[in-house]
């Protein structure tokens, strides 16, 4: 049967979503009263970027917020997902609000009430103040409680609009990027750092849930965005079997583990006993992460695929999708190898797989049942340019979104809960350490002029969004 004779279908109510970061997109880095954050300084050191490049101006969406809303309108999203930056709102990471910072982020949400637009907050998106950082960062746990401060700020000043919160993005990139492997900010190499970062940052989640729900009308959801891996074996023999447990328990485990169910899996305490003795979880801590979730938010890229380390199996650079470091980012785990998955892949090297989605949706509708479910990142980075008439055509990125919402239909009539779909990314922006180099965006920036241009995946992301239901992958 053809394509288009069966057009894939979401619920009426199915939230139709783009997704940034405050210091991927935002620039103006030292106005308003902000002061640096990790990525600033971490950006600003030599040889940590591609090309030393920074989020100064970035694509300067701080001033040009309104016709960013207007065009997120023109494309019919009916929700958007942004991040706050902690050091414009609360620069040295202690004590009151700069209300200049807070007014940004005040006539952000009006303009998007104003167009129809959802406004989905997250608190946290990897930009620690530095001179928390100073003090220690997040394997200090004094930073949680900091954390809970900011998010009792924002959420008086936002919760009134605001209806759908989320604490942190990815904390796993935060605590074994940052403090593991160091490829990304603060830039840090020490396992045992990044275990104990892990663990205060479930700790901030839990104080920070707690922060909004005292501060906010009971109707606002309170979520965290989790970048879990979907961990698949290159055999079912034993040793490869305990490999993919081993690194499941790092990935997912970790975070989800306190936050869901109020427990560290016993697996992961005695696979990185020889890194850590776990002392930083005191009494109290885990009933404090374990606070009730009104949703879960997922990031899905791509499948890991993992075997029981071997000479013949452990050559040449960790195939982990998480950047070159010498440094692991998966404390006590060298005895894992990591392989590249057969098939397409994106500019940044990572396999397309859309059945991975729909596992992973599957899974933690396993793990927390009711619970409902927004896919909070998916996209995809390619080579996009111009055509000579100034139009960018991105047919990957068409077939790659067609491929990952059908998986997500798929969920859905099997059962999962997903309300809501948020395409990473609006734009194109700063990746972190890559730089300008890679393109996620559904909008084309041009970064001399910072003129935005719609992509053909936006014009197709945007019919779905008024629709409900899939355009063909060819359209």
């Amino acid at each position: 049967m053809p394509e288009s004779a069966t057009p894939v279908a979401f619920p009426p109510a199915f939230l139709w979503g783009a997704a940034t970061s405050a210091y991927q997109i935002e620039g103006a880095v030292r106005e308003d009263g902000r002061t640096p954050s990790i990525w600033d300084t971490f950006s600003h050191t030599p040889g940590r970027t591609a090309s030393g490049e920074t989020g100064d101006i970035a694509v300067d969406h701080y001033h040009r917020y309104r016709e960013d809303v207007a065009l997120m309108a023109e494309l019919g999203l009916s929700a958007y997902r942004f991040s706050i930056s902690w050091s414009r709102v609360q620069p040295t990471g202690r004590g009151p609000a700069v209300q200049r910072g807070l007014d940004f982020y005040r006539r952000l949400v009006d303009e998007l009430l104003a167009h129809g637009i959802r406004p989905a907050i997250t608190l946290y998106h990897w930009d620690l103040p530095q001179e928390l950082e100073d003090a220690g960062g997040w394997p200090e746990r004094d930073v949680a409680f900091r954390f809970a401060e900011y998010a009792r700020i924002v959420g008086e000043a936002l919760g009134d609009r605001v209806e759908q919160w989320i604490t942190l993005n990815e904390p796993w990139c935060s605590a074994f990027l940052g403090y593991g492997s160091g490829v990304h900010a603060p830039g840090r190499t020490d396992a045992a750092a990044s275990l104990r970062a892990a663990h205060h940052l479930n700790l901030a989640h839990g104080l920070g849930a707690s922060a909004l729900r005292s501060v906010m009308p009971a109707r606002n959801s309170v979520a965290v965005s989790l970048n879990s891996s979907v961990v698949r074996t290159v055999s079912q023999d034993p040793a490869d079997l305990a490999a993919g447990r081993k690194i499941d328990d790092l990935a997912n485990g970790v975070f989800h583990g306190p936050m869901l169910h109020g427990v560290y899996p016993e697996t992961l305490l005695v696979a990185t006993a020889s890194v850590t003795d776990w002392s930083q979880v005191r009494d109290g801590d885990l009933a404090i992460i374990n606070q009730p979730l009104d949703a879960l938010g997922l990031n899905y890229y791509t499948p890991a695929l993992v075997s029981a380390a071997g000479e013949a199996r452990a050559s040449g650079p960790r195939a982990d999708g998480h950047g070159a470091s010498p440094y692991s980012p998966w404390p006590g785990a060298d005895d894992v190898a990591f392989h590249q998955m057969p098939g397409e892949r994106t500019e940044m090297g990572w396999s397309i797989d859309p059945s991975g989605l729909h596992d992973l949706l599957m899974r933690y509708s396993r793990e927390a049942p009711g619970l409902p479910l927004y896919v909070t990142e998916n996209g995809a980075a390619y080579d996009d340019k111009p055509d000579p008439d100034g139009r960018v055509h991105d047919p990957e990125r068409i077939a790659y979104l067609h491929g990952h919402l059908s998986a997500v239909r798929r969920a859905l009539d099997d059962g999962a809960e997903v309300r809501g779909y948020y395409l990473w990314s609006l734009m194109d922006n700063f990746e972190w350490a890559y730089g300008y180099e890679k393109r996620f965006g559904a909008v084309y920036v041009d970064y001399a002029t910072l003129a935005r241009t719609p992509k053909s995946s936006a014009h197709w992301y945007g019919r779905a969004a008024r629709t409900g239901t899939l355009p063909p992958a060819t359209a």
